[in-house]
């Protein structure tokens, strides 16, 4: 039946168009920002948990800062401890030398005493930001551990977040070396108790050394595992909010051919009451 007062024909036609523009003016939407998700009202649950794990991903980004100042502090640390041990194997070297009855013992002295200020020169200037931990005090503030930010652990989609941390205590050889035992040589009996001296200064650097080369390897293994967590975040986040490109050009093609066709099947829906008035001639 042909009315008119109602256009029933139009009002279909209309509605599709109606949809058709707006599902158009979404996808032109989506290629202009590139997400396809970008705020609560396109997809509410997906946007929450994006907004989650873009929180997260800046947490770990700066937790990756973190590391990096922890990794670099403890690296000048084992460097001064490994130059250290290199020092007191030059003085065991010295001290092995002045067992002989006929050698100058005052000048083998000299010389590690000399050996001895370089490696107090050493402990004192392997701080990184203020941090020394070959020093008793690792910051001044009566610290003897460095506590550097390793993770957020998050239990659930919206549970509690912990901070957790690698602690890297001192090595201490301000204590151990600058102020350990050497007896001073004057001669062979001097030079024989030195060299038991040296033994023990020279193991204890060697486990200082060893401590802070293995704290060092974990903050480079977990400054590792944080770049590559925060990699695949960011590629979660990605997949679930951003814009399929080729998906969504083929999809404006589609709906630009819609529209062309929803437009004249209007078109057509409001010349069809024009029919009747050939009823009337």
């Amino acid at each position: 039946m042909t009315s008119i007062l109602s256009n029933n024909g139009a009002m279909v036609a209309l509605q599709t168009l109606q949809s058709v523009n707006n599902d158009l003016d979404a996808t032109q939407k989506q290629i202009s920002t590139g997400k396809e998700v970008g705020t609560a009202s396109d997809n509410a649950a997906v946007w929450a948990i994006s907004k989650t794990m873009e929180s997260d991903i800046g947490g770990f980004e700066a937790i990756s800062d973190s590391l990096g100042v922890g990794e670099a502090t403890v690296a000048v640390a084992s460097a001064g401890a490994e130059q250290i041990v290199e020092k007191l194997n030059e003085i065991k070297t010295l001290i092995v030398s002045a067992q002989s009855e006929n050698v100058d013992h005052a000048k083998i002295q000299t010389d590690i005493t000399a050996k001895q200020d370089q490696i107090n020169a050493i402990i004192g200037a392997a701080q990184f930001n203020g941090a020394n931990l070959l020093a008793t005090d690792v910051d001044g503030n009566t610290t003897t551990s460095l506590g550097v930010l390793a993770s957020l652990d998050r239990v659930g989609a919206g549970g509690t977040v912990t901070a957790t941390e690698i602690t890297i205590a001192t090595v201490d050889f301000e204590a151990d070396i600058e102020g350990g035992t050497l007896t001073s040589i004057t001669d062979a009996a001097t030079a024989a108790t030195a060299l038991g001296d040296i033994e023990t200064l020279l193991s204890t650097a060697i486990d200082g050394a060893a401590a802070l080369g293995a704290s060092a390897a974990r903050l480079a293994d977990q400054g590792e595992f944080v770049s590559k967590l925060t990699d695949a975040m960011k590629s979660g986040v990605s997949t679930m909010t951003d814009t399929n490109m080729e998906e969504a050009s083929a999809k404006l093609k589609a709906l630009q051919t819609q529209q062309q066709l929803a437009v004249q099947s209007l078109s057509i829906a409001n010349q069809a009451p024009q029919t009747i008035m050939s009823l009337f001639r």
